[in-house]
């Protein structure tokens, strides 16, 4: 599988980006920048490559900050959408704070090519108040890129980004930019949405629970954010977030041993396993199934990681077997260690059975 560094900053893409300056900028040295990049390239991981793409073009481009932004300005008519123009963000967040609110302009303006969500981590730093002016307003924006920035870009635990200690610390200043969003048609804002509630949970879960709760839950969007923001807390089995869904944290069932097709995988190869579950409550139960599989590690530690299995309901008696099929197969985020794995149900937070099997890789 190829790595996201090369799909991204690789040869051809420096020549392409050459291409599109030199034709806003006659002075650009397209050659020696394409030179530079390619004798630099090759050592480097993703972040570094970014980094590497702004220092090049401020290596190259005008030495005067503003004159360089007209440029990216002028070649915007020939990028398309393509998570490789986050460098331009990145080349704003380094060199463009002294010029805050042009910047800041900036970052709205070129987020829907790639994203400005790590750039604008800089500028809540810099001057948290002054920042979130603008992205108040971006949850209003027409841009459905613009309105996820105003989201995505104040995450908590935004994965890769600096942190924000203010926002970290302090949720309720980005709840009304969630509470302008909770509707939105756009499911790439409503991930970000639900990915930042989700953020809240794991330190705040409290102002999470209340900010939901004052939600209309039966609205379609709405819904479906709740139940993606709440998954951290439900996997957790914590009571406030079962309730939410009609759910007791402490289900009344049977539960059979996890029963595996084989115990013996490849990489390649799917984890096929079924379980029964049997109601022993004298009324209705609101079950959530998740499944955790305990990965080897190449430390040869277990570490778990959960998955949704299935929601329903179990009537007084009732009985169902579920099913799942789980493919074992490398990817740029997760690589897979031979050794001894295991399988576990849990229910409503609870775990209800537990199973192992080998992978040999």
């Amino acid at each position: 599988m190829t790595p996201l560094k090369d799909i991204y900053y690789n040869p051809d893409f420096f020549q392409r980006l050459a291409g599109q300056l030199i034709t806003a900028y006659p002075k650009f040295n397209a050659q020696q920048f394409v030179e530079e990049a390619e004798r630099q390239l090759p050592p480097l991981e993703l972040k570094q490559r970014i980094t590497l793409t702004s220092e090049l073009c401020r290596k190259y481009l005008p030495d005067n900050y503003k004159k360089a932004l007209r440029i990216f300005y002028d070649i915007s008519q020939s990028l398309e959408e393509n998570f490789a123009y986050i460098f331009i963000p990145d080349f704003v967040a380094r060199y463009g704070m002294g010029h805050f609110d042009l910047s800041i302009q900036a970052l709205r303006d070129f987020t829907p090519y790639s994203s400005s969500e790590l750039a604008l981590r800089h500028f809540l730093n810099a001057d948290l108040d002054r920042t979130m002016r603008y992205v108040y307003q971006w949850a209003e924006d027409e841009n459905y890129h613009v309105r996820r920035l105003a989201s995505e870009g104040t995450r908590p635990r935004l994965p890769w980004a600096v942190r924000v200690p203010q926002i970290y610390h302090n949720p309720s200043l980005t709840l009304p930019i969630l509470q302008a969003l909770r509707t939105d048609k756009e499911k790439y804002v409503q991930k970000s949405v639900a990915n930042h509630l989700n953020d809240i949970s794991r330190d705040h879960p409290q102002v999470m629970l209340e900010t939901v709760a004052d939600w209309d839950a039966s609205h379609a969007v709405t819904g479906w954010i709740i139940k993606h923001a709440a998954r951290t807390l439900i996997k957790k089995g914590h009571p406030g977030a079962l309730a939410l869904f009609g759910a007791e944290q402490k289900p009344k069932l049977r539960c059979s041993e996890c029963r595996l097709l084989k115990t013996g995988l490849s990489l390649g190869d799917y984890l096929q396993f079924n379980i029964d579950l049997q109601s022993q409550a004298n009324k209705t139960q609101q079950l959530i199934v998740d499944y955790k599989i305990h990965f080897m590690k190449k430390s040869g530690e277990l570490k778990p990681k959960v998955f949704k299995l299935k929601s329903l309901q179990l009537q007084p008696g009732e009985s169902v077997t579920l099913t799942k099929k789980h493919l074992f197969e490398d990817f740029t985020t997760r690589k897979h260690y031979a050794g001894e794995h295991a399988v576990e149900i849990i229910v409503n937070g609870v775990s209800m059975a537990k199973q192992g099997f080998r992978l040999r890789v």
